[in-house]
């Protein structure tokens, strides 16, 4: 093989190299930045994972707000609420100021890691109108609905 030769084949394998090198951290790079939404069913019945149980992978939490459930201490930002899925509840605190359409009854995605089985939530999102849930919410909560023989109100319709 003549030198010309060796040097191609020596760039084009260092670019492969240098190609999956860089394809692979990125790949790390999302792996971390995932989030997972799960029902409070899921992760109570360990379905989300041993990372997620134990408080090292950081997920999303997706249900409604349970009645009666909200309490905020005069004085505190600590807010302590409990969401549910229709199968079980999760107690959640969140440190901060809630959005101007949390409430109970309403749906509800918070970001954060578990707790000593308390969710301990960074973020919180509140759905913005009448007619809109997250997808992924959506169709867990319809199972949820399926498999407690609950009508579920249409879309667009007041409650």
């Amino acid at each position: 093989m003549n030198p010309t030769r060796r040097r191609r084949l020596a760039f084009v394998a260092l670019l492969v190299l240098a190609s999956g090198v860089a394809t692979a951290l990125v790949a790390m790079a999302l792996q971390r930045n995932v989030a997972y939404l799960y029902t409070p069913a899921e992760v109570l019945r360990g379905e989300a994972g041993a990372e997620v149980a134990s408080g090292q992978a950081r997920f999303r939490l997706g249900g409604m707000v349970e009645k009666d459930s909200f309490q905020r201490a005069p004085g505190s930002m600590d807010a302590h609420f409990k969401v549910t899925d229709g199968d079980a509840q999760l107690p959640v605190v969140y440190t901060g100021i809630l959005p101007d359409l949390f409430r109970e009854g309403q749906a509800v995605v918070a970001t954060g890691r578990m707790r000593d089985g308390v969710f301990v939530a960074e973020n919180v999102l509140a759905k913005h109108d009448e007619t809109y849930m997250p997808k992924e919410v959506a169709d867990k909560m319809g199972k949820a609905h399926q498999k407690h023989d609950v009508q579920a109100p249409a879309a667009g319709s007041a409650p």
